[in-house]
């Protein structure tokens, strides 16, 4: 009984670990699929422009002091 008593926290841990991950394997996707990806593509978009207007900025600010 004590071994009983001593795996079950730990099958019980396993088994809800395995069907949350299935779960969400499952769900990944989805009619919102193409928003989600569409969010995310303009997010990094806007990021990268941020970053080149950066770099002109310094760009700028380098040629001026030279």
């Amino acid at each position: 009984m004590q071994y009983f008593d001593a795996l079950f926290p730990s099958i019980a841990l396993a088994t809800i670990f395995t069907i949350v991950i299935l779960r969400m394997l499952k769900n990944q996707g989805g009619t919102n699929k193409g928003r989600e990806d569409a969010a995310v593509d303009a997010a990094i978009s806007a990021r990268q422009q941020a970053i080149q207007a950066h770099q002109a900025a310094q760009r700028e600010r380098a040629e001026q002091r030279s």
